[in-house]
């Protein structure tokens, strides 16, 4: 175990400065843009272009990589951001954001399929579990250290841009400087629409919706924040304490829902998430302390969604199409992040900033009802025979790829009495 680790411990270092560097410009370009004065509209357009990169990337990427190489793929892909975070604190316009946003999204689907597979191929068996959790530790540890890097230098200059620089250029080093065989080549995955519907309507639903409200989150709560009248410090450690209740929450949402029906879990979750968005949205809270305490309490519980609806869809799987199922509900998660900060840029616009929980509480809502309605039209699998339930933080944006889904394998699911697949799509 100790010896896998180990042999991985340079990439994962690079990987925890790839993120520092997105959780920094992430949060840095709404904020920027807010202090110049752009549009809600327009910035929520930075997250729909963003994901939609991402999700294009995850399509497109594996191709390239094949072509060129895992090193020379890896290393183009990195130069990229960190010359789109430079040009983006020398060039302010919102329209250069918004295109730029949508390279560096592809570019960020690329790295993190490669930084996946080079996990894949050094993992065992045995060691699987802990790399896969350490790379979600690092990841969301990377992107809570760039966002509290914003109360240290004044957004409305250069510095925090070329910070964002320095960060991609030190990830670039561990793979470029390593002389380990390049893994196998990348998987691409389809999206096959109906057959995920058949096999699990909830998770197919569910994590359209989920993707709408996180990725509104994701892209405008620093909006929101600013709006609210939080201080720079304040908005980051609002956007970093999401997180970091999302993560602790998972554990003990996702071992209630090995329990009990995962269904009324994501229902009770949800239901939770948009009682908290209608506070914000209603209240209109001025104190920082409750607006922070209300934010947390929304991403302790909206950041359980995504693993409980993945884990849900694959009890009704056979175990070999894990991948295949789990992989097409992450394309369907970034097309919600696609629609979502495309939907609350112009009601925030229209309203005022809180209507962005709004939003986001409508499409709890509508999770809660179809969950319970869907629990009256099909019965639960036996907790026996259920697939286990494995953290897969989303935060307020994509983590994974389908390459992290691969190094997520669950293993096998048998049902103990005959050795077949405990249960199968349907």
């Amino acid at each position: 175990m100790q010896r896998n680790l180990l042999s991985v411990a340079a990439l994962l270092f690079g990987t925890l400065f790839l993120f520092m560097g997105n959780g920094l410009q992430g949060i840095l370009l709404p904020v920027r843009g807010n202090l110049e004065g752009y549009a809600t509209t327009t910035l929520g357009l930075l997250g729909t272009s963003w994901a939609a990169g991402f999700v294009i990337g995850c399509l497109v990427a594996p191709k390239l990589v094949r072509r060129v190489g895992h090193v020379r793929a890896f290393s183009g892909f990195i130069s990229i951001i960190a010359i789109i975070a430079l040009v983006s604190g020398i060039i302010i316009h919102p329209v250069w954001w918004v295109l730029l946003r949508a390279v560096t999204g592809f570019a960020t689907a690329g790295t993190s399929m490669i930084i996946e597979s080079w996990l894949n191929e050094r993992a065992t068996n045995e060691s699987r579990g802990a790399i896969f959790s350490l790379y979600i530790a690092i990841t969301l540890f990377g992107v809570m250290a760039g966002q509290m890097m914003i109360p240290l230098e004044d957004v409305r200059t250069p510095v925090l841009f070329m910070i964002c620089g320095i960060f991609y250029c030190i990830a670039m080093l561990p793979t470029t400087l390593s002389n380990a065989a390049s893994p196998q080549p990348l998987k691409a995955v389809k999206l096959d629409l109906p057959a995920l519907y058949r096999n699990s309507p909830v998770s197919c639903f569910g994590i359209l919706l989920v993707g709408i409200a996180n990725g509104a989150y994701g892209t405008l709560g620093a909006v929101f924040g600013a709006g609210a009248g939080l201080s720079d410090t304040g908005i980051a450690v609002m956007m970093s304490a999401t997180i970091f209740a999302g993560a602790l929450m998972q554990l003990p949402a996702g071992r209630l829902s090995d329990r009990i029906d995962r269904r009324y879990v994501l229902a009770a979750m949800s239901a939770v998430a948009a009682f908290a968005g209608l506070l914000l949205a209603v209240l209109h809270p001025s104190s920082p302390t409750f607006i922070i305490g209300l934010v947390v309490l929304y991403g302790a519980v909206a950041n359980t969604l995504y693993p409980i609806a993945v884990a849900h869809a694959n009890d009704y799987a056979s175990s070999e199409d894990f991948v295949k199922v789990s992989g097409g509900l992450l394309l369907l998660y970034g097309i919600g992040t696609i629609i979502g900060p495309t939907i609350s840029g112009p009601v925030m616009s229209m309203i005022n900033p809180h209507a962005l929980f709004l939003v986001t509480a409508i499409a709890h809502v509508l999770i809660t009802s179809y969950a319970i309605l869907r629990s009256r039209m099909r019965p639960a699998i036996p907790a026996a025979n259920r697939d286990a339930y494995t953290t897969i933080p989303t935060a307020t944006s994509q983590t994974l790829t389908p390459e992290g889904m691969s190094l997520a394998d669950r293993g096998p699911n048998k049902a103990p009495e005959t050795g077949e697949p405990a249960v199968k799509s349907n």
